[in-house]
């Protein structure tokens, strides 16, 4: 058998080496790019090359999602910063790539103050907006604003990544991931995303719109992830926080909170065919919307989603919300926070919402009638779901409880695509130990 020879050419200002190895590295040495494989090798498994299986949820459904398990020797990556992630998500277009992320890769590491555009002064901005002066009436516009909006582009363009179709992102070891960056699957078919611990972005210019509600709201954006249009993909055992920045570290002005937080995971505007498994989103407000808009009815017969094992320690609200989409929640934990909840799973317009066999922690105070909350008329199936571990029919205290918004039973389908399901009464023990990054067996 003829050996393909090794060979050399240059990404950015990174050197990539390829060779029988089946590794590209963008950094470091062929010799340590080539232990790492022979390290999984010796552990009989390479996760880079591993596909959702058969059945899975609604990602599996038709053609499957194997991101970039057929990736060649040429498009095989092992990053160690922001930039060379960058660079090796735009080499090779929509070929079949495989990028392991090695380290915590910092896409803010400059610190907020280098995206600021010249003259913007966040005290000026405080004294020309502050409610005294300007009111509640009109949104915010002038010199600050303008240049608030300048550093917040500047920001956008530095931390948000594009996720090309055929793409595998895997996490290596049990320490990888991303801080304060934004991952876009947008427009793409084909992607996985798994074992790696994802720190939200933390919002340098948040906007003050005085219009927002009563009392005004500071408004962030950059989602940890965003699926956008794309289908078939997989989000698997990875971890999504707020990590050091907490919303209650977070200080307030004019009375109000200063929200550098969106959410942790999106799924919106047409995106269709995923399954999110085995991941952990914690300690977060807004968590994972489905469906961004009541007024995109183009999002009908499309946002189905599968969520299983996943586990939601501490969300206030939005695991998920949903619009439209058939969404099938089933086996996840929901460890419920002492303060401040809202909701766990949100109907909204013409959703078709199966939340079965799941198991909820409630802290004393706090009802099982807030777990659905009702935005607009849409049934829903709730059943089998265990809440402190005992039985719990959740549409029914809820509609005990909350007799203003009456959920009506019965989503009208009934999900097939399961490849395993445990009694809810054993996922504390088997989520908390198993979901979220660096905990793939």
């Amino acid at each position: 058998m003829q050996t393909k020879k090794c060979h050399r050419r240059a990404i950015g200002t990174s050197l990539a080496v390829g060779c029988t190895a089946l590794v590209l590295a963008v950094t470091g040495t062929v010799g340590t790019a080539q232990a790492q494989v022979t390290d999984q090798a010796a552990r009989g498994r390479d996760l880079g090359r591993e596909t959702l299986p058969a059945g899975d949820g609604w990602g599996s459904y038709g053609t499957g999602t194997t991101g970039g398990a057929a990736a060649d020797a040429e498009h095989q990556y092992t990053v160690t910063t922001w930039e060379e992630f960058g660079a090796a998500l735009k080499d090779g277009g929509d070929a079949a790539k495989i990028i392991r992320v090695k380290g915590t890769l910092n896409a803010t590491e400059q610190g907020c103050e280098a995206f600021e555009a010249e003259g913007y002064d966040f005290d000026q901005y405080l004294a020309d907006y502050d409610p005294a002066v300007w009111g509640y009436d009109t949104p915010v516009s002038g010199e600050q604003e303008d240049l608030r909006a300048a550093s917040a582009a500047n920001q956008k363009k530095a931390i948000t990544v594009f996720v090309p179709a055929n793409t595998t992102i895997v996490g290596v070891g049990k320490d990888a991931g991303i801080v304060g960056g934004s991952l876009q699957i947008k427009g793409v078919d084909n992607v996985i995303v798994r074992n790696l611990t994802v720190e939200s972005p933390l919002d340098c210019f948040p906007q003050w719109d005085p219009t927002d509600g009563a009392t005004g709201a500071w408004n962030s954006e950059y989602d940890a992830a965003v699926v956008y249009g794309s289908t078939h993909v997989w989000i698997d055992h990875n971890t999504f926080t707020d990590g050091a920045h907490p919303d209650s570290s977070l200080p307030r002005y004019y009375g109000e909170i200063y929200q550098q937080h969106d959410g942790e995971l999106d799924i919106v505007r047409g995106a269709d065919l995923v399954t999110a498994s085995w991941n952990t989103f914690a300690d977060h407000d807004k968590t994972l919307m489905i469906g961004n808009s009541d007024s995109l009815v183009s999002d009908r017969g499309k946002l189905r989603v599968t969520l299983h094992h996943n586990l939601f320690r501490n969300v206030i609200e939005r695991a998920p919300r949903v619009r439209f989409g058939q969404v099938d929640a089933y086996n996840n934990h929901y460890v419920i926070p002492e303060t401040g909840y809202v909701y766990s799973l949100g109907i909204g317009i013409e959703s078709q919402l199966v939340a079965e066999k799941n198991a909820f922690t409630l802290p004393e105070g706090v009802s099982a009638a807030k777990i659905l909350k009702k935005w607009k008329e849409a049934p829903v199936t709730a059943e089998g779901n265990y809440v402190n571990g005992e039985a719990v029919d959740l549409i029914a205290v809820h509609n005990a409880e909350i007799p203003e918004e009456t959920l009506q039973s019965g989503a009208g389908w009934t999900p097939t695509l399961r490849t395993r399901v445990d009694d809810p009464r054993a996922l504390p023990g088997i989520i908390d130990n198993r979901a979220g990054a660096g905990r793939l067996r």
